[in-house]
């Protein structure tokens, strides 16, 4: 595929119908992926080890939104093999500009110490990395990550692939017939984005229910472009 072919509004498209690329470390080829099955992550069931929400709790990291979407990219991308060339950056840094790609960032003594990034289409969120340069940030950011997309309204968080780093987490998997009717309902949904302050979010006793969200946020939930 050309450099130019692989657009802002093509990846959207993509999304919408349940398909994400991947690039080649050796050749910059991006190839397209469906996997059967899919892998998931129920909003409702998901399971936070204890010593893990004791760290939240704590907030040892300081968790931003779309503060530093650049940075979290570019570290994700940096190790020995990555499916993250400068071709996939390029164009996911293009469709954060738009809204649409979101980073969430863990912060210590102000340096960035691990996130994660994905995109955000209407009611669905398809998470597509994470790293850490602290030990527990990257999973602090999915622990936030999480609570924020259940006080938002969002229906649906895509992993694509199951690990056993994921599955301690609840990840499930499905195959790609079901996970494709789930796509179509969450994009029936109009969800904000980010709408809890940092400390509600780590306030895990509290029900998301029970937090006050922001105003809807726009940017990121329109319908995917025609075509």
């Amino acid at each position: 595929m050309p450099d130019d072919d692989l657009t802002p509004d093509l990846l959207i498209r993509a999304y919408a119908n349940g398909v994400f690329p991947m690039g080649d470390d050796d050749t910059g080829i991006v190839r397209w992926h469906a996997p059967d099955p899919r892998a998931h992550l129920p909003l409702d069931a998901f399971h936070i080890p204890h010593n893990l929400r004791r760290r939240v709790r704590r907030r040892e990291f300081s968790v931003t939104a779309d503060r530093a979407f650049t940075s979290v990219i570019e570290a994700c991308a940096d190790r020995a093999r990555t499916w993250i060339t400068p071709r996939i950056i390029r164009v996911y840094t293009a469709l954060h500009e738009r809204g649409y790609a979101h980073s969430v960032e863990c912060w210590q003594d102000g340096d960035l110490a691990g996130g994660l990034y994905g995109v955000g289409l209407k009611g669905a969120f398809f998470g597509e990395s994470m790293f850490y340069r602290v030990s527990n940030a990257s999973k602090v950011a999915l622990v936030h990550l999480v609570r924020q997309l259940r006080a938002g309204g969002f229906t649906l968080l895509d992993t694509q692939y199951s690990t056993d780093h994921l599955e301690r987490f609840g990840v499930a998997t499905v195959p790609r017939s079901t996970f494709e009717q789930k796509l179509i309902r969450a994009l029936d949904v109009t969800p904000n984005w980010w709408p809890l302050a940092d400390a509600d979010a780590a306030a895990l006793d509290t029900p998301v229910s029970e937090l006050s969200a922001a105003a809807p946020t726009p940017r990121g939930n329109e319908s995917p472009p025609n075509g």
